[in-house]
């Protein structure tokens, strides 16, 4: 039974290299696999390699139609492998290597799949000031502790609280009554 294997890759082909990046790589190589050896394959242009934003997301859609068994690329984002993986496409790490070596190794296990990689540039949760794409997704200071409520302290803090609310109602009523009457 044929399969299909695609490679990120920069110009194409069989003797090209495994491109660094998987969303933005210019061409994928598409390897057609017969019982463990390679019969064919076919270059086509990545068509959202300059795509103002979300390239990863629909370079994934645009590999999965096809339905490969496996993508090889050096490194996939978070948001391309969660569509590649809802697919139950195989993700394999092989940066540099040449396409065909890539897919060989592949075959015989000699290369693992899973999840290729970290977040790339731009894509940590430090401080960061959205320079390299990740639009400043920091995690920033904690939240502050939640207020206390009634239920916080003993029966003479709430007693003096009661105290001093009502002093304060008191006030707001003579002023009331300040400005009902200067009509």
């Amino acid at each position: 039974m044929k399969e299909l294997i695609v490679v990120a890759t920069t110009n194409g082909g069989l003797d090209d290299t495994v491109s660094p990046v998987f969303g933005r790589t210019p061409t994928f190589t598409l390897v057609e696999v017969e019982d463990g050896r390679i019969v064919g394959s076919q270059v086509v242009p990545n068509p959202f390699q300059a795509a103002a934003g979300g390239a990863g997301i629909q370079a994934a859609q645009f590999v999965a139609e096809r339905r490969p068994r496996a993508v090889i690329a050096g490194n996939i984002g978070p948001n391309a492998s969660g569509v590649l993986a809802q697919m139950g496409i195989d993700m394999v790490s092989a940066p540099g290597m040449r396409v065909r070596d890539a897919v060989e190794k592949y075959l015989r296990g000699e290369l693992p799949s899973g999840p290729t990689g970290g977040y790339g540039p731009g894509m940590g949760y430090g401080p960061g000031r959205g320079m390299g794409r990740g639009y400043g997704r920091g995690w920033g200071a904690p939240p502050p502790p939640p207020p206390e409520g009634p239920s916080g302290g003993s029966p003479e803090e709430l007693k003096r609280k009661i105290s001093e609310l009502e002093r304060e109602l008191d006030e707001v009523r003579r002023k009331l009554d300040e400005l009902k009457g200067g009509r």
